[in-house]
């Protein structure tokens, strides 16, 4: 009751200041037109007087200075005449118009607004008593607070093993991953032989990074793998960062070794599977080939035991992934409000293309891979991972097929960009072989083979394909 006493007495102090001076002006409407009429008069009284003044000094004769006063007292009467017939009255009708309208409206419209978006029935809360973090979203204040306690402490007694853990792992929670690396990087400075906090330590830069793998958590899967080389995230992220640094082969075989030794219900077989799609499909060879069968289920406590340290529960156990496609979505999820904030940046949509593509959302891949496309056209990575995005959304048939106009058309763009690019010339040969032009597929892989030595793998595949197309084949 008290808030609507409040808005009304309010709202009556607004048009008891809008609304008299409109009435007021409306009332005396006439009094306004002789006040100007004065003005006019005075103007014109100088005008007279100035024509005096140049008589006397000789400036006009007496027939120029009874003409132009003749004028000035024609110029008075009409103003005269239109100011008394036509201002006063719209002035007055204007005033007491826009005066109703206030009173009526501003209290209607208030309580029009107030009634579709307010909530009459909240009860009042002082803002001292409110927390405001957990109303957007965050901890709540006793969590904030022990966390400055254990801050304090920590300043204190920085050599606390524990308390570098637990506060890193709280900041993790929170999504403030890197104030978690920081946190866990005292842990690690501290005891760097635990394989666990060097493992949590590497994941959390991951994450920290938008799932790319920096050199610092390279050290730390590294100095996990020098003593557990069955640990499975230490595994999977050294072969993704050698996969982000452009070696796609490395990368893929160490995903399939650990497809390999892991069971079928382990909850990092999804997120594995789907990366080696990806190398595959980067390496134009097919997933299904390359893609092991992992252990049977009932061999997971077998697999463990054969692991060095003895059975589930042993500090080098498979460690706890159920949370990595989690973890993964939600760093895919932040580089697209990245990108929203700021969609200018042409490698953040290519690195949100290959993220969805490793999610299988081929969907969103090209969407994705669209959006880079139309900022940099003249890219020729830019034209190529947009090729490699609309194969992807293609449905995968047992009789090889050309590739679609649009993905042709990106590679041929790339291809102008970037005459030497391998995987154009690749993906442009393999197209032009499928359609029967064989001398087409001849030239892109003659140009491409110039590109790798003879022990290389490629070249021992190109050679092959090109001797089979120079035999007909």
């Amino acid at each position: 009751m008290l808030f609507w006493i409040f808005a009304a007495v309010l709202t009556a102090a607004v048009l008891l200041l809008l609304v008299p001076p409109l009435l007021r002006s409306a009332g005396s409407g006439h009094d306004l037109v002789p006040g100007r009429e004065e003005f006019d008069r005075e103007v014109y009284r100088d005008q007279l007087d100035e024509l005096e003044r140049d008589r006397a000094r000789g400036l006009i004769n007496d027939a120029q200075m009874e003409a132009a006063k003749a004028e000035i007292a024609r110029r008075m009467l009409a103003t005269a005449e239109k100011n008394g017939n036509a201002g006063a009255p719209a002035t007055a009708r204007s005033g007491r118009l826009l005066a109703v309208l206030l009173a009526v409206l501003l209290p209607v419209g208030a309580l029009a607004v107030y009634g579709s978006v307010g909530r009459p029935d909240l009860p009042a809360q002082p803002l001292a008593s409110r927390n405001l973090e957990q109303e957007r979203g965050g901890p709540p204040k006793s969590v904030l607070a022990a966390m400055d306690k254990l801050k304090a402490q920590l300043a204190e007694n920085p050599n606390d093993l524990q308390g570098w853990l637990i506060l890193g792992q709280a900041y993790a929670k929170m999504g403030r991953n890197t104030d978690a690396a920081d946190a866990l990087r005292h842990a690690v400075a501290l005891n760097k032989d635990d394989v666990e906090v060097q493992g949590l330590f590497g994941e959390t830069l991951v994450s920290a990074n938008d799932g790319m793998v920096p050199e610092e958590a390279v050290t730390a899967f590294d100095a996990v793998l020098a003593k557990e080389p069955k640990d499975p995230r230490a595994r999977f992220f050294a072969a993704l960062a050698r996969y982000q640094a452009g070696d796609q082969q490395g990368a893929l075989d160490r995903w399939s070794a650990l497809m390999a030794e892991s069971p079928a219900d382990a909850p990092w077989v999804p997120v594995l599977r789907d990366q080696i799609r990806e190398a595959a499909v980067a390496l134009n060879l097919d997933p299904a080939k390359v893609t092991p069968q992992p252990l049977p289920p009932e061999q997971k406590e077998q697999a463990a035991q054969a692991q060095p340290g003895g059975p589930q529960g042993a500090p080098n156990a498979p460690p706890n992934m159920a949370g990595q496609d989690e973890m993964i979505r939600g760093m895919v999820a932040n580089l697209a409000a990245k990108l929203d904030a700021d969609p200018s940046d042409v490698d953040g949509w290519l690195k949100l293309a290959r993220s969805y593509g490793v999610l299988g959302e081929p969907a969103k891949a090209l969407d994705a891979a669209r959006k880079a496309r139309e900022r940099a056209p003249e890219r020729a990575d830019v034209q190529v991972a947009y090729a490699n995005a609309v194969l992807q959304t293609q449905p995968r048939n047992e009789t090889p097929k050309p590739l679609p106009e649009e993905a042709t058309s990106a590679l041929r763009l790339a291809l102008k960009a970037e005459p030497d690019n391998k995987d154009a010339l690749w993906l442009l040969g393999l197209d032009a072989m499928m359609s029967g032009r064989k001398d087409e597929a001849a030239d892109h892989w003659g140009k491409l083979i110039t590109q790798f030595k003879p022990s290389d793998p490629e070249y021992t595949l190109l050679k092959g394909r090109l001797d089979a197309l120079k035999a007909g084949g």
